[in-house]
């Protein structure tokens, strides 16, 4: 989050007149286990309310495995609770989770058979597609890297993932999320990807950007972050929680 989402937004300022500031507040987790996930989300409401102390005009949640390891749906409940927090602290500000983004970055595609790669280990992978399939999108083949350690996550090599997305069942998915994790960095391999594989390809990063632009009111188009950032989807509005 603290890399991808700020590149995407730099690139955006290459042809886009607004600026953006970054700012980031840490809730802790080391090895991506239920156990601290859980102990990792309780202390969200904490972190929403320190961003809201700079008045900052969108909030970005970005583990989206802690959402979905909380129950079905969690994302809505997490980004309303998050919101009512920011409003508290006198700075109401729309709330994305990576998540939800995720959700809605697929719906807004028209997506609703996919393939994924996530860095979780197998059972974990297992409850982003049970999620997804919830939300009505089959998952129609999955990659789980079983990476347990958050750091060496952020440091797999993403040249790797194009590869890995050709070798998974792909065939009849209408769209690709090369990372379902916005630790694990894919932005430089997505549009390699797209070309690989002939379809649209998303990352949990890339949808978060999407959506926190819409959330914005602004103009969801960046350069060199796929097809969901190409224009095309500009002005789409958040899909429907």
């Amino acid at each position: 989050m603290e890399t991808e989402v700020p590149a995407i937004l730099r690139a955006r300022e290459t042809i886009a007149p607004e600026r953006f500031t970054f700012h980031s507040s840490r809730m802790r987790m080391t090895h991506v286990t239920p156990e601290q996930l859980k102990a990792m989300d309780a202390d969200s409401d904490r972190c929403a309310v320190e961003l809201s102390d700079a008045h900052v005009d969108v909030l970005g949640y970005a583990c989206l495995v802690a959402i979905m390891s909380m129950g079905l749906g969690y994302h809505r409940t997490s980004e309303q609770r998050l919101h009512l927090r920011t409003a508290e602290n006198g700075a109401p500000a729309p709330v994305v989770t990576s998540a939800g983004a995720l959700v809605h970055g697929l719906g807004t595609l028209g997506a609703k058979k996919i393939a994924l790669i996530a860095p979780y280990m197998r059972p974990l992978t297992r409850t982003v597609v049970d999620y997804l399939t919830h939300e009505g999108i089959e998952v129609i083949d999955y990659t789980a890297l079983e990476i347990p350690n958050n750091l060496d996550v952020a440091a797999h090599d993403p040249a790797r993932l194009p590869g890995l997305a050709r070798a998974l069942d792909h065939s009849d998915a209408d769209a690709v999320v090369l990372s379902a994790c916005v630790q694990m960095p894919s932005l430089g391999a997505i549009e390699e990807a797209e070309q690989l594989l002939g379809k649209p390809v998303v990352s949990a990063a890339v949808c978060t950007a999407h959506q926190m632009l819409r959330a914005l009111g602004l103009p969801a188009v960046a350069p060199g972050a796929g097809h969901l950032l190409s224009g095309a989807y500009a002005e789409a509005p958040p899909v429907a929680p």
